[in-house]
């Protein structure tokens, strides 16, 4: 309150009375002061304000009152009085900013959000699973909410209202989001009702606000909150989400905003895993072909290296059954992905890479589609992305090359470099040697991985090879002593001792790529003789 304001001509004086269900403070001189206190009267000037607090609702509006009483110069009667009616209401916008699985009241800033297990700030998921699997997209594809498990894929979003029925019935609670943030979300509201048809898509796309009215028998409206969008180029991943009290005008006059609470959300990353950890699931390629020599690879959901293989016969029955076996050792299901429909690409190291999103009140498993787009391209849609098992992919309009395939997708174990902390590891990407017209993987790509900020990616020089992928030359292995891992690096000059020590063990004219139909068979002793290939691998090296 400024105190001024009301204050009639002459006035030197004041003294601050309030009901008690208010607390006062004097702001006076740069300091605060509780009322009442040992004075009972304060100067006007250098123009003192008020403070008034209340620490619950008004049961009724104007309820509680703050008198101010004005004096002269030496005079002991007020020479005027001015009365303030004071209602109090609780609006407050929720979320789990805490971090704890559940909405709670706090006094963290919920408008701000921080990194880290000492942070805070509400985590969202992109709501990017399959929970009926009689749909054909994505469930964040459509503004319907389809089953309770949809629901639990959501952060929930509470909002407190108390107070006389009468001032909301008079004002006016605005829901809102910012017009930047908007095609990243969609809110549902479902009223008291608790009912699946009940559920509104009411906040998000085009939607922009949404006017709440306060139920009768409830102080709390909860709403459910998808993610769109992953962070990525143009979008750090953060959205803000806002409720503002209006003050109902006059007709022909807009409405005044009184009091605004706003709550940050930040879009859960996409988060890759090593295959240092434990293994959780095996995908494997059958595959039967007429040719010769064909091999095959599968990949591990998160968690153990791939292993490729080559055998020169018409099927890789041994090697499934092989994966099979290793699969129950591990004790971890198998997934085979049959010749229809995998349409003769057994790749599927290079199709697809696993990693997983996480909320305190959810994990989910994402799938992560690489661009190659060959004969798998329609597997990881199909047999992968369902109830709680998320999808997300990139395209690379530029054209994919070999580099867009994720055996050029590698992930560290949680590493500690310098100093500074990679609890989650850091993603390696094979790309070229800086200079013109080398290989690069698919900016889209690049740009995504990023964006998630938690594993920054290092990109390795990897075009020296035909193919280009990082998993040819790398892989990570757990270790019990050191940093818990070994990582295993493929080395040019160490293949060339060993063909050197081959050659004087007497198996010079020793043929390699034996059994693989129009490709060339050159000796040892050849490739020790081309000094052009040497020096490319020198250079390599």
């Amino acid at each position: 309150l400024r105190v001024r304001s009301s204050a009639p001509r002459g006035a030197a004086s004041f003294q601050a009375q309030a009901t008690p269900g208010v607390r006062l403070w004097l702001l006076h001189q740069a300091q605060s002061v509780k009322l009442p206190s040992s004075v009972s009267r304060w100067p006007l000037a250098p123009g003192p304000e008020l403070l008034l607090a209340m620490d619950c609702p008004s049961k009724d509006v104007g309820d509680e009152k703050v008198r101010i009483s004005y004096f002269r110069e030496a005079g002991g009667i007020p020479v005027g009085r001015a009365l303030l009616y004071v209602t109090c209401v609780e609006v407050s916008l929720d979320a789990d900013v805490n971090r704890s699985g559940a909405v709670s009241r706090t006094l963290l800033d919920k408008a701000s959000w921080t990194w880290g297990p000492e942070g805070h700030g509400a985590v969202l998921l992109v709501n990017c699973d399959r929970d009926d699997p009689g749909d054909e997209g994505l469930d964040n594809e459509d503004s319907a909410v389809r089953s309770y498990n949809d629901l639990k894929d959501m952060a929930q979003l509470v909002l407190r209202t108390r107070g006389p029925r009468a001032i909301f019935t008079g004002h006016r609670l605005l829901l809102h989001v910012d017009f930047g943030d908007a095609d990243k979300i969609r809110v549902f509201y479902g009223g008291d009702s608790a009912e699946l048809e009940k559920f509104k898509h009411v906040l998000g796309g085009s939607k922009l606000a949404y006017t709440v009215r306060p139920s009768r028998h409830h102080h709390e409206s909860v709403f459910y909150v998808e993610g769109l969008a992953f962070p990525d180029v143009a979008f750090p991943g953060l959205v803000s989400l806002h409720v503002t009290l209006l003050e109902s005008p006059e007709k022909g006059l807009l409405e005044s905003p009184i009091f605004t609470d706003s709550v940050v959300f930040r879009v859960a990353p996409w988060i890759m895993t090593p295959n240092t950890a434990a293994p959780l699931e095996v995908f494997v390629c059958r595959w039967v072909l007429g040719g010769r020599s064909h091999p095959a690879c599968c990949r591990i959901r998160s968690r153990i290296p791939t292993f490729p293989f080559s055998r020169s016969v018409q099927d890789n029955e041994a090697f499934v059954a092989a994966v099979g076996a290793l699969a129950e050792r591990a004790q971890c299901p198998l997934t085979v992905c049959p010749a229809p429909q995998n349409r003769q690409d057994r790749w599927i190291q290079d199709e697809v890479e696993f990693g997983y999103i996480q909320a305190p009140h959810k994990t989910i498993p994402v799938v992560f589609d690489s661009p190659r787009d060959r004969g798998l391209k329609d597997f990881p849609v199909r047999s992968i992305l369902g109830p709680d098992f998320g999808y997300v992919a990139r395209q690379a309009p530029e054209g994919a090359s070999s580099l867009d395939s994720f055996g050029n997708l590698e992930v560290s174990p949680p590493v500690t470099v310098r100093g500074k902390e990679y609890p989650l590891g850091r993603i390696l990407i094979g790309s070229s040697f800086p200079r013109v017209g080398g290989r690069r993987m698919a900016k889209a790509v690049r740009d995504f991985l990023v964006a998630q900020k938690v594993q920054a990616p290092v990109e390795l020089f990897a075009d020296w090879l035909h193919v280009g992928h990082v998993d040819e030359f790398l892989s990570f292995v757990p270790a019990p002593d050191r940093k818990g891992f070994r990582l295993l690096l493929a080395s040019p000059s160490a293949c060339y001792q060993l063909l050197k020590e081959k050659q004087e063990e007497g198996f010079g004219e020793a043929a390699l790529f034996q059994g693989l139909d129009r490709v060339p068979k050159p000796t040892i002793n050849e490739i020790l003789v081309n000094e052009e290939l040497r020096k490319f691998n020198d250079y390599a090296q």
